[in-house]
């Protein structure tokens, strides 16, 4: 694009030399404030790209916070404390744990490999309401995942000569989920869990009134109705008492 003077050549010339003749007579604190303008200038000019590009790059989602766990005897402590809120005569009926592969949606969810479980439902009965309840406590991370805490369940009828729901004494539990695991462990535990590095184990407390004994089923498998493996050991002795078929 061809741009035409107004101005005689002779003018601007003139011009030239005066601004030369006037900023060789600026004091070095002007010209130092020009030159730092400038950069400025420069640097904001630079930067206002990456200002856009960070601005425009997607945020990357928060990794689950790592797992609560707790043993068997430690969450049912504070499942039954719990449950003594809602009448103060409960009985404990049962315990069970829930580890599973990405639980609650956390890739890192514990597998209960270690004894322990970031998720514990717990049954206990009220003889003077004729009513049983379920409590879950979680510790477990993840988008879908359990309220953290214990949460109440709903009031359910129950009757004392029904056998699948029978009570227990807290007497009886003397032994914990890690220690029954090493029990069981040594009745095909073990070479399970070294033939698959993601095999869940799971724990079942309850009572066995054909022997009046209170048990940990520990139980390897991805299902709890079919799993590959149910070792039964006494809670009251940690000592082993079959392999569940």
């Amino acid at each position: 694009m061809l741009v035409v003077s107004l101005i005689p050549d002779l003018s601007l010339r003139s011009l030239t030399e005066k601004l030369r003749v006037l900023l060789a007579s600026m004091t070095t604190i002007g010209k130092t404030l020009v030159a730092f303008c400038a950069a400025f200038a420069m640097m904001a000019c630079s930067s206002a790209p990456s200002n856009r590009e960070a601005a425009s790059a997607p945020a990357k989602p928060a990794p689950p916070k790592p797992s609560d766990v707790e043993s068997g005897r430690v969450a049912f402590q504070r499942l039954y404390t719990t449950s003594r809120g809602w009448a103060g005569d409960t009985e404990p009926v049962s315990l069970q744990s829930q580890n599973y592969k990405h639980a609650g949606g956390n890739p890192e969810a514990p597998l209960g490999r270690d004894g322990k479980s970031a998720i514990w439902r717990g049954v206990f009965a009220s003889p003077g309401r004729r009513s049983m309840k379920t409590y879950m406590w979680s510790g477990l991370s993840g988008p879908d995942a359990p309220s953290p805490g214990i949460t109440p369940g709903t009031e359910d009828s129950w009757s004392a000569t029904n056998t699948s729901t029978q009570p227990f004494q807290l007497v009886y539990l003397k032994f914990d989920t890690d220690q029954a695991l090493e029990t069981a462990q040594k009745h095909g535990g073990a070479a399970l869990l070294k033939k698959d590095a993601e095999l869940p184990v799971n724990y079942r407390l309850g009572w066995e009134g054909r022997k009046s004994m209170l048990v940990w089923h520990v139980i390897y498998g991805k299902s709890l109705n079919e799993p590959d493996l149910d070792v039964v050991v006494d809670a009251t002795t940690n000592q082993f008492v079959r392999v569940e078929k």
